[in-house]
């Protein structure tokens, strides 16, 4: 747990990493606080729509829920020793009670839980599922037809547990859990021993299984504690709209409330409003938030959100830069200085800004978080100074690193660096680092537009098409051009009562020119009607830029 001092320095000077040998994360999750603190709730479920009537479950509940999960899944014959990859287990739910019970009876077990994401697809589900060899599968009715339509090329899956009843071909997770005692002794697991198995989101070829160990969770605190000024503090309470399939809502907000003792609401809206959001917020008493870019811009999109009156104790957000736009509109409407991280699936939460700290800069996404060496290096593992341009990458060995790509070895040695320092994690993304010591964050490798001569990152030029009122969302890539090597190009979806026009898109082009410089503004806008973006809500370019090529003539 950070401890706050004056400073960044302060803090970053007096932290210090404290990894036992043993550690599991559903007892540090779940068993703590039962013991201790046993009527603290835990968990606010609401219903899809926000509005519904909300169920609680307290610290006691869930030991006593996943005691008994983790009774049926040994009894099943799955097995874990606490240092070699134990059985797989898939969650494939929303955010509810039983998706927090699933993993930390994994957890328990000495399994590997392997979160799924309800909006996959066939192809996405079969991939994960017979690329990790998962045993057990928990579900309920809605994404049961799917499942059922790819068994027949699953032949390591086993059994598969519905949460919301029995079902033909698969076996009621009350009715089996109510049948198990609900007391169970939890595996001894290192800290060092898989835990997770989470698949990268990556836009081009088959996703790549990121095996995390227990100590995952761990590795996450200071920076989850640091993007929300401090966390805990008296009456906090976290949601996200996330979904929990994600490192971002499985790592960044629910396990780390639940270490921390804080209550989690739970609400994955079937469709984001800003309207259905901000209500959630104030119905609940939401004082902390993690808020993707995606869910910042609609809700700023909304013309009433200046007019909400919400106080929010935090707001961290992270895989998109922010920019100016949306901090200013997060101080007025939330309350908040909207504090930016940054991370990735294979090593998540190692940069962050902190407004306790420091005001954040335009353009800077923040310090490295107390415990995690962040650095910019050259291609070949050599720290650059600062100012100058390179590759973003951590310093192994790091608590929050992954183990390795799941039976990928190359791959995961294909991530690493061997520099004049040590071992380096390769990101993928190009960024400098200030003076300060704080980090700029460039773009990914392909994402850099090199225009006449210029190196342009999208970023700051997004930024600044979504101070256009007509512009809702807007994506940067570099569009081939005979003169120039690349021009920028610009993908806009717009505001409700705002029409296409050669007009409009000429004031959109100067918008940008006299904001930024001539050489940035897009000599390409292409209007769309839905932005591409991932489950967890970046922007796809690499969809954007094929987009170009299909409308660019042979």
């Amino acid at each position: 747990m950070l401890s706050r001092r004056e400073s960044y320095a302060a803090t970053m000077s007096a932290f210090r990493w404290d990894i036992p040998e043993f550690y599991n994360i559903g007892v540090d999750v779940c068993d703590r606080w039962a013991a201790t603190d046993p009527d603290r709730v835990a968990l606010i479920e609401v219903t899809e729509d926000g509005y519904g009537p909300a169920r609680q479950t307290t610290f006691a509940q869930l030991r006593a829920a996943s005691d008994r999960f983790a009774n049926v899944l040994v009894g099943l014959g799955l097995r874990g020793n606490g240092r070699d990859p134990g059985d797989r287990v898939a969650i494939l739910l929303p955010q509810r009670r039983e998706t927090a019970i699933a993993h930390i009876a994994a957890f328990k077990a000495g399994c590997i839980s392997l979160p799924l994401f309800t909006l996959f697809g066939p192809e996405a589900l079969l991939h994960r599922l017979r690329d990790s060899g998962a045993r057990v599968l928990v579900t309920d009715h809605a994404s049961l037809p799917l499942i059922q339509s790819i068994r027949a090329d699953l032949p390591d899956l086993q059994v598969i547990f519905t949460v919301d009843g029995p079902a033909p071909g698969a076996l009621d997770f009350d009715a089996a859990c109510a049948a198990a005692e609900d007391r169970f002794a939890p595996v001894q697991t290192l800290a060092n021993a898989p835990a997770l198995l989470i698949y990268t989101s990556g836009t081009t070829g088959n996703p790549k299984g990121a095996l995390h160990a227990h100590r995952v969770l761990l590795g996450h605190l200071p920076g989850v504690e640091m993007s929300h000024d401090f966390l805990p503090r008296p009456g906090d309470r976290i949601w996200t709209p996330a979904d929990w399939a994600w490192i971002g809502g499985l790592l960044d907000v629910l396990m780390p409330a639940l270490h921390h003792g804080v209550p989690v609401v739970a609400c994955r809206f079937r469709k984001f409003s800003a309207r259905a959001a901000a209500d959630l917020i104030r119905r609940f008493d939401v004082r902390n938030a993690f808020l993707p870019p995606t869910a910042l811009k609609m809700m700023k999109a909304d013309p009433d959100s200046l007019t909400w009156g919400l106080k929010m104790r935090s707001v961290a957000s992270g895989g998109e830069p922010l920019g100016t736009q949306l901090l200013d509109w997060g101080r007025q409407a939330l309350g908040v200085t909207i504090n930016e991280f940054y991370g990735q699936t294979e090593c998540n939460m190692v940069v962050s800004s902190c407004g306790t700290l420091a005001p954040p800069e335009n353009g800077v996404m923040g310090w490295p978080v107390p415990g995690h060496r962040v650095d910019v290096i050259d291609e070949d593992g050599r720290r650059l100074p600062d100012g100058d341009e390179g590759a973003i990458a951590i310093l192994s060995p790091d608590p929050v690193m992954f183990l390795g790509y799941w039976n990928q070895p190359a791959a995961t040695a294909a991530k690493f660096i061997i520099g004049p320092e040590g071992r380096w994690l390769v990101t993928g993304d190009r960024g400098l680092r200030r003076p300060d010591g704080r980090l700029v964050f460039k773009g990914r490798d392909d994402d850099i537009i090199s225009t006449g001569g210029y190196r342009v990152g999208p970023a700051e030029i997004e930024d600044c098409l979504i101070a256009h009122p007509a512009i809702a969302m807007a994506g940067v890539v570099g569009q081939p051009d005979p003169l120039r090597g690349e021009i920028v190009a610009a993908f806009v979806t717009l505001r409700p009562g705002h029409e296409d026009s050669p007009a409009l898109r000429a004031e959109i082009a100067d918008h940008v020119r006299t904001r930024l410089a001539a050489y940035e503004y897009p000599r390409a806008i292409h209007v769309i009607r839905d932005m591409p973006v991932t489950t967890t809500g970046k922007i796809i370019r690499a969809e954007l830029r094929n987009r170009l090529k299909k409308e660019t003539p042979a």
